[in-house]
């Protein structure tokens, strides 16, 4: 394994950094005040765009030429970082947000012309944003197959009927396409019960009922995270994704490079803590000397060094392998890696938020909503107990 990265990730890496200094710190303050009228993109993410667009830092998550930057996973890791330490405004800025990278790459290996053609373009060209729907409040959805969403055929369409939530984005006004994973034939084998369709927003019976909050959090920069009702939603065949019973597949399938994306972004959380952590530390005196003189914060600071790096590792390993062998090949690095970078970046970001005092829990810092955000990942990617249970299935099985 080599994880030097090559010239042209070296390049983009330096051009990112300018970016993020120059335009993307100084917006947040201006984000935080805009983002308070609702959940419609503010003004200043729309200038972003242009600007990174403007600059070639656009759609760099695709792993293929369609209209992005046509980096690896490899490639893109360091700039996913770097995109971490502002994760409520570099992403999108970049085009490179979730659940619309996901969405888009479902799209691109899975979705047909007309599909590609109506919602795929406009995506990578960052004229609207989309939502998946998968987990639902009634069942335990870190079982996939446990959704009891319905999509009944019935001539040439298919009935959708079902409730959603934590569909991420549903929100946003330029929300325009739903990916919803429901049931189409309860007959099959538990894991080809599943399908995808795509559902417009203004599809008649889709109902957003409300946005939900994570730790007080509206999560109004990523458009909110729907409450969805479906009630008798009418869709043509043609918008289903793919064949019947290929729904977990492609979710599998989608999951796979978003949680390379999540951990580096995690990566660049926990360093951007770090670094304020020293700069406090440095800062602020406590019974007659600098908390950086103080032995307990000496420890905090070298042990967040030792668990970023080697996260960085693991998930640079986890890129690796999935460039060279696909993701099948590096199920157990993906899985490891879920579970080690919230794990890792929830410590960090804690032990920074303690060295700030009651300044780290207040919005005079970035740390609070960092924490948030990080803590939330142990759940959202499926939580980390499954995680463990299928790593720990893989290693036993070496010596069944």
């Amino acid at each position: 394994m080599d994880f030097q990265f090559d010239q042209r990730t070296r390049d983009l890496q330096v051009k990112l950094e300018e970016f993020m200094v120059s335009k993307i710190y100084p917006a947040e303050t201006t984000l935080a005040s805009e983002t308070q009228d609702g959940w419609s993109t503010p003004a200043i993410v729309d200038e972003l765009k242009m600007q990174a667009r403007e600059r070639g830092l656009w759609n760099l998550f695709l792993p293929d030429d369609l209209h992005g930057a046509g980096l690896t996973n490899l490639q893109y890791a360091p700039l996913a970082e770097i995109t971490g330490r502002s994760p409520a405004l570099a992403p999108e800025a970049l085009n490179c947000s979730a659940p619309d990278t996901g969405n888009m790459e479902v799209l691109a290996m899975f979705g047909n012309e007309e599909q590609k053609n109506r919602w795929l373009t406009p995506l990578l060209n960052g004229e609207i944003r989309s939502a998946f729907a998968m987990t639902e409040p009634d069942v335990a959805s870190s079982d996939a197959t446990n959704i009891q969403t319905t999509i009944a055929r019935d001539g040439d369409e298919y009935v959708i009927n079902g409730r959603k939530v934590w569909s991420s984005g549903a929100l946003n006004p330029r929300c325009e396409i739903l990916i919803v994973m429901g049931k189409t034939n309860l007959a099959a084998d538990r894991h080809h019960q599943q399908s995808m369709v795509l559902v417009p927003r203004n599809t008649p019976g889709v109902q957003v009922r409300r946005g939900l909050t994570v730790f007080g959090y509206d999560g109004a920069s990523h458009g909110g995270h729907g409450e969805i009702e479906f009630n008798d939603v009418r869709v043509p065949l043609s918008f289903l994704i793919g064949e019947e019973g290929s729904g977990f597949a492609i979710a599998q399938a989608r999951l796979g490079p978003g949680r390379v994306h999540h951990c580096m972004r995690l990566i660049g959380m926990a360093e951007r803590a770090l670094e304020l952590m020293c700069k406090r530390a440095l800062s602020r005196v406590a019974f007659g000397k600098t908390l950086a003189e103080q032995g307990v914060v000496r420890e905090w600071i070298a042990e967040s060094r030792v668990r970023i790096e080697s996260t960085r590792l693991l998930v640079l390993k986890a890129a690796w392998l999935m460039d060279t062998v696909g993701n099948r090949g590096a199920h157990s690095e993906i899985q490891a890696i879920k579970v080690a970078a919230p794990t890792m970046a929830t410590w960090v970001i804690d032990r920074a938020i303690q060295t700030h005092g009651g300044a780290g829990l207040s919005q005079d810092f970035p740390l609070a909503a960092l924490w948030a955000g990080a803590r939330s990942l142990q759940i959202a990617d499926g939580p980390d107990e499954v995680h463990y249970a299928s790593i720990a299935k893989g290693e036993l099985k070496k010596y069944a």
